[in-house]
C-alpha cells in the first residue's frame, strides 16, 4: 500500500494518569509499531488526555499537576502531545464526548472530514481548506496550547493532506481517531451498569478500539464476554507481541505505592523528569495521595 492509501490515524488515550508512568509511553510506542508493521496504518500523532478532577477517583491529585507530569514525560516525544482540554471543562467528560471533541476539533484544524469504522473503505476522506477560523478554546492561554499540540501532527497531515491552488485538486486520504488502552479498560466493558452502552457502540462502532494487552490477559475472552464488543470485533485491534515486556505490567497504583515506602523501583516506573516533579511537589507521599 502507498502512504496514501493506508489509513492515517491518531491515537488518543484517556485516563487518570496518577502519575503517567512509563507503561503508558510504552504503549503507545507499542501500538504504533504494531499498526505500522500491519501495513495498513500510519500513526500521525498521538494524545494523552487526563481525566477531569471530578472524575471523584480517591487519591487523585489535581489536574494541574497531572497535566504537568504528562508534559513532562512526552517532552522528548515527536509525536505524542497532551492535551488539556477534558481538565479545562466544568466537569467530568465521558471518553465517548472526549473522542468526539477530539474528532470535531481535527476537523476544524485540518480542515479533513474524519472517517469512522462505518465508512467503506472505497469511500476516502477528502481534504480541504477551511474559509474560517474556529474558536478551539475559550481564551487564547488555551488556544495557543491546542495550536502547540496539534503543530506536530498538522506539519504530518500536511505531506498528506494538501490541496492544489484554487482547489484544482484534491488528494484523498482516510484519517481516523482511534482510542488507545490497555486489557484492563477492556475488560471493564464488561462490568454491567459501568458504561453507557450508547456510548460503548460509539467508542467501538464508529471509532475503534487499539488494545494493549497486560500479561496473562485473554482479550478474546473479554471481547466475546460483551455483545457490544463481540458485535463490533473488526473494529478492536489487539497489538499483538510475542515477547513479555516489563513495561506492560507497570502501573500508576504500583508507582504510587513505590513513592509511598520509598521504594527505589519506582525509578523503573516513572521517568526522572516526573520523579524530580513529584518530590518537588511532595505528591503521592502520604497513603491519602
Amino acid at each position: 500500500m502507498t502512504e496514501t492509501t493506508k489509513t492515517h490515524v491518531i491515537l488518543l488515550s484517556c485516563g487518570s494518569f496518577n502519575p503517567i508512568t512509563r507503561g503508558h509511553i510504552h504503549m503507545f510506542e507499542k501500538a504504533r509499531e504494531y499498526l505500522h508493521k500491519t501495513g495498513r496504518f500510519i500513526v500521525i500523532g498521538g494524545i494523552i488526555s487526563p481525566v477531569h478532577d471530578s472524575y471523584g477517583k480517591p487519591g487523585l491529585v489535581s489536574s494541574r499537576h497531572r497535566l504537568t507530569m504528562c508534559q513532562l514525560a512526552v517532552q522528548s516525544s515527536d509525536w505524542i502531545r497532551v492535551d488539556p482540554w477534558e481538565c479545562y471543562q466544568d466537569t467530568w467528560q465521558t471518553t465517548c464526548s472526549v473522542l468526539e471533541h477530539h474528532r470535531d476539533l481535527m476537523k476544524r484544524v485540518t480542515g479533513c472530514i474524519l472517517s469512522n469504522v462505518n465508512t467503506p473503505s472505497t469511500t476516502p476522506v477528502i481534504c480541504q481548506p477551511q474559509n474560517e477560523t474556529s474558536t478551539i478554546y475559550q481564551n487564547k492561554a488555551n488556544k495557543s496550547v491546542a495550536i502547540k499540540l496539534w503543530g506536530k501532527m498538522s506539519e504530518s497531515l500536511g505531506k498528506i493532506c494538501c490541496v492544489r491552488p484554487h482547489m484544482e485538486r484534491f488528494t484523498f486520504v482516510e484519517l481516523r481517531i482511534l482510542l488507545l488502552c490497555g486489557s484492563d479498560l477492556l475488560e471493564s466493558f464488561c462490568i454491567p451498569g459501568l458504561w453507557n452502552e450508547s456510548d460503548m457502540k460509539v467508542i467501538v462502532g464508529d471509532f475503534g478500539i487499539v488494545v494493549v494487552p497486560r500479561d496473562g490477559v485473554d482479550t478474546e475472552r473479554i471481547m466475546n464476554h460483551s455483545s457490544v464488543l463481540r458485535k463490533h470485533k473488526d473494529s478492536i485491534i489487539v497489538v499483538k507481541d510475542e515477547i513479555d515486556h516489563p513495561m506492560s505490567i507497570v502501573s500508576s497504583t504500583k508507582s504510587r505505592l513505590a513513592l509511598q515506602h520509598g521504594d527505589g523501583h519506582v525509578v523503573d516506573y516513572l521517568s526522572q523528569p516526573v520523579i524530580d516533579y513529584i518530590l518537588q511537589s511532595q505528591l503521592y507521599i502520604n497513603a491519602s495521595g
